[in-house]
């Protein structure tokens, strides 16, 4: 099982500078497109969304009641 501690950790270990410029990047990305999006567009992602976390609730829901 050594081995596979091994290979987890080199996995989690990452470049301080790239996830400093990809953090960078979503902070701006993601107000910029919000921005660009009509209300509709908005609108109709918001409810893709909450249906994909309601989706996601009933899943969880219907695992422990088994």
């Amino acid at each position: 099982m050594a081995n596979a501690s091994t290979n987890q950790s080199k996995r989690t270990r990452k470049n301080p500078a790239a996830v400093a410029l990809g953090r960078k990047g979503g902070r701006k990305g993601g107000p910029a497109r919000a921005a660009k999006l009509t209300p509709e567009e908005r609108s109709e992602s918001a409810r893709k969304a909450v249906l994909a976390r309601w989706e996601k609730a009933r899943k969880e829901a219907e695992n422990t009641e088994k």
